[in-house]
C-alpha cells in the first residue's frame, strides 16, 4: 500500500534521513523503531507532507505522492496522529471531531457515535473544550479525530510517549483492535511492548539509515539487536 524508497531528509544544512526505504503491506502494521534522534518522527512527516525530501519516492496504492500538500495526501487516505497531537484546545471534544469528519462514499465507516463507542470516555466530555482534558483523553481524541476521515492507512506518532501505564495499555489494545479489523498501520515507537503488541514487522532506523528490517517478533526475541538499536 505505502512504499518508501531512497528517501534522504534535511534540515538547514544537516541530513537527518540517509536512502530510507521500506514498504508497508496492506493489512499489515509496521513499526519503525529506534532511538531518539533516528529519524522516526521525520520519517513520518515526509510520508505525510510535512517536510518536503531532499531525494526519494513515496508512493500510496502506486501512486506518487512525494512532496504533495498534507491535505491532499489526507484525502487520499492517510491519517496522521502526531506526537503532539494537535489538538484545537479551545475547541470543545465534538468540534474537534467535527474537524476531522471526512465521509466515506457508501456512508459506513467512522462517525462521532463510532468513536464514542470505541472511546466512551470521550463521549462524556463531549461538550467539554479539549484543551482542559486529560493527557490520556487528548491522546484519544487525537486518534479518535484521525479515525473521523476514515484513513485507509493510520500513520501514528509515538502514540504511547508521555502516557500513564493504564492509558497506555488502553491505547494498545485500542490500535490492536484497528489493525484486527483490517486497518493499515504505520507507526513509530520507541515502546518495545507497545510495538510488538500491534506491529507484523518492524524497519529499525538508526542515525537516519535503516539498520535492520525484519518480523517484529524477532526484534522483539534478539537481545542484541535490542541492545544495539533500542537500549538508552
Amino acid at each position: 500500500m505505502l512504499s518508501v524508497d531512497g528517501l534522504c531528509v534535511r534540515y538547514g544544512r544537516a541530513r537527518v534521513l540517509f536512502d530510507v526505504g521500506f514498504g508497508v503491506p496492506e493489512g499489515r502494521a509496521v513499526a519503525l523503531m529506534g532511538r531518539n534522534g533516528a529519524g522516526k518522527s521525520t520519517t513520518l512527516k515526509a510520508v505525510m507532507g510535512l517536510v518536503t525530501p531532499e531525494r526519494g519516492s513515496i508512493t500510496f496504492d502506486g501512486a506518487e505522492i512525494t512532496g504533495l500538500p498534507p491535505a491532499r495526501i489526507a484525502r487520499l487516505g492517510l491519517g496522521y496522529v502526531p506526537e503532539d497531537r494537535r489538538i484545537f484546545p479551545d475547541m470543545s471534544v465534538a468540534e474537534n471531531l467535527a474537524v476531522g469528519r471526512r465521509s466515506r462514499a457508501d456512508g459506513a465507516g467512522w462517525d462521532e457515535a463510532r468513536v464514542f463507542e470505541l472511546f466512551p470516555e470521550l463521549k462524556g466530555l463531549r461538550d467539554r473544550r479539549a484543551g482542559t482534558t486529560s493527557g490520556g483523553e487528548q491522546q484519544m481524541l487525537a486518534l479518535a479525530r484521525t479515525l473521523m476521515g476514515n484513513p485507509r492507512l493510520l500513520v501514528l506518532d509515538e502514540p504511547s510517549e508521555g502516557l500513564a501505564p493504564k492509558v497506555v495499555a488502553r491505547m494498545r489494545e485500542t490500535v490492536a483492535d484497528l489493525k484486527a479489523e483490517g486497518l493499515t498501520l504505520l507507526l513509530a515507537e520507541q515502546n518495545l511492548g507497545f510495538a510488538r503488541a500491534v506491529a507484523d514487522d518492524a524497519v529499525v532506523l538508526h542515525k537516519g539509515h535503516v539498520a535492520e528490517t525484519t518480523r517484529m517478533a524477532a526484534l522483539a526475541d534478539d537481545p542484541e539487536l535490542r541492545r544495539q538499536y533500542l537500549a538508552v
